[in-house]
């Protein structure tokens, strides 16, 4: 069953009650990274292995996600600042017990790379809440597979 989850805005990220922030350093530029996160959104399934679906929706104002085990979202674009900073908010999932989410991926410059920091910030039900504090190994596993993954899509770069 879909439900709506209540509209949250950017300062979500800093109050939210569940805030999971997982960092990865990745080789790649901030432009390369932005790029496949924000603008390339249908490439997401072939290097974040937890999305088997990912589609831009309202003329790239909003995304439409699934992951493996069939969890879906319908997402708002809260920022896009092009090789800064990329967040979004979930309207409607499926998930039970979720009432708000929002996740942002932050880029910053780091040596010769990129660094990458992830934050997921969610509200729900104490279930839930139980449920992500559990999951936060997965989750930061997932995460850095995926950076992994999409470094090595974006190829050598170059010096």
């Amino acid at each position: 069953m879909t439900r709506r989850l209540r509209p949250v805005g950017l300062d979500f990220i800093d109050s939210a009650p569940v805030r999971l922030v997982f960092a990865a350093e990745a080789a790649a530029a901030p432009e390369a990274l932005y790029r496949a996160l924000a603008e390339e959104v249908e490439t997401w399934p072939a290097w974040f292995r937890a999305v088997s679906r990912a589609r831009p929706t309202h003329g790239g104002a909003g995304r439409e996600i699934r992951l493996m085990g069939g969890v879906r979202f319908q997402e708002t674009i809260m920022a896009a600042d092009p090789d800064l900073r990329y967040a979004y908010r979930v309207d409607e999932t499926n998930v039970p017990g979720l009432h708000a989410l929002l996740e942002e991926w932050r880029l910053a410059p780091a040596g010769s790379g990129t660094r990458v920091r992830w934050t997921f910030a969610a509200a729900g039900a104490a279930p839930l809440r139980t449920a992500l504090g559990l999951a936060r190994p997965g989750l930061g596993r997932s995460f850095r597979d995926a950076i992994r993954a999409l470094d090595r899509r974006l190829g050598p770069v170059p010096r």
